[in-house]
């Protein structure tokens, strides 16, 4: 097993979209028995998924009241399942620091079952679900927005990481028509591109991934080039 982390300090970034994506990937491409895990407390995930939580039980998992394999659903998807996010989960952090457990969230991962690759769609922001995922994630991958703000926030997180846990930037939602946008990219020629596309909102609307609403699209080659990084990185 391998987790997989989509983080960012901010919201609005397309993380979840990346998250679904790779997910998507790793189960139709790579084959590989998947699980995406939504612990963004906005659900987006298990929205676009079609399976939201009926209760709120998420936070529960993680203070031992509900087995977490329990919450686990399948989806439309061949061997991709999701473990749903719920309103609950906007107090995971005060929860977290009140246990003091550092690995909790490793130790819930390692007893999920037989999945080969474990998808983290994380909370934005430098919080103690943050740093459970550090600890638990082998690779981290941050959405950055071509702009000022969103290189900081990358920089910021690499500061805080330290070195702890291998990340991978990806520049999301290029515009290629913009030159503030192609700049940046072209500051970082190694970092993987997905551009803005309407074939992204579109395959949202459709609770899909963008390689079955679009498969020959370039946002479809761009997360399946992406998922073919990470996956020589966790083989290296």
């Amino acid at each position: 097993m391998a987790t997989i982390a989509v983080y960012s300090l901010k919201g609005g970034v397309g993380k979840t979209t990346l998250a679904i994506n790779l997910a998507w990937c790793a189960a139709t491409k790579s084959a590989r028995r998947t699980l995406l895990w939504d612990l963004d407390p906005q659900a987006a995930a298990s929205w676009m998924l079609g399976r939201e939580a009926k209760h709120d039980r998420a936070q529960a998992a993680f203070s031992r009241e509900v087995d977490a394999r329990k919450l686990i659903r399948p989806t439309d998807v061949e061997r991709l399942d999701l473990l749903p996010a719920d309103a609950s989960l906007r107090d995971l952090d005060h929860l977290l620091r009140e246990m003091d457990k550092k690995k909790r969230l490793s130790k819930l991962i390692a007893g999920l079952g037989d999945y080969d690759r474990v998808i983290l769609d994380c909370p934005p922001g430098l919080t103690e679900t943050a740093e459970q995922v550090a600890r638990a994630a082998d690779l981290i991958v941050v959405p950055v927005v071509p702009s000022p703000l969103a290189q900081r926030a990358y920089e910021e997180i690499e500061r805080h990481l330290g070195g702890r846990t291998p990340t991978l930037p990806v520049h999301a939602m290029v515009d290629r028509r913009r030159r503030m946008h192609m700049d940046a990219v072209a500051a970082h020629p190694d970092w993987p591109v997905v551009p803005m596309a309407s074939v992204v909102e579109a395959s949202a609307a459709a609770h899909r991934a963008v390689g079955e609403v679009a498969p020959r699209s370039a946002a479809a080659a761009a997360f399946l080039d992406i998922w073919q990084r990470i996956e020589r990185r966790l083989a290296s």
